[in-house]
């Protein structure tokens, strides 16, 4: 018997923690097989700022985010989103960032 187990959003955070702008950049380096000098050499930053923001010990501004996002042609409202989401964890509010 087979039997499938449900496994969407809610069960990834929690068993993974809640996406963050930086855990979504790492996972987008990885997929295209990039080292962090590499991916920030791209990105025209440090590795050690990528690595700040991958760790989550850095949040980029939106602007940041936007620049950011089109740097690695994806939609720039979801980085940003991100951002946005991470700067309400990091002070504690229980608010959900979502656009229309």
């Amino acid at each position: 018997m087979n039997i499938k187990k449900k496994y969407g959003s809610k069960e990834l955070k929690n068993a993974y923690g809640p996406l963050t702008f930086g855990g979504a950049l790492e996972a987008h380096r990885k997929c295209e097989a990039m080292n962090q000098k590499e991916f920030a050499l791209k990105l025209g930053i440090s590795a050690q700022s990528l690595c700040d923001i991958e760790k989550c010990r850095r949040i980029p501004s939106p602007s940041r985010a936007a620049k950011i996002a089109k740097q690695i042609g994806e939609p720039e409202i979801f980085w940003i989103q991100l951002a946005f989401q991470d700067m309400l964890r990091k002070e504690h509010l229980s608010f959900t960032v979502s656009v229309a």
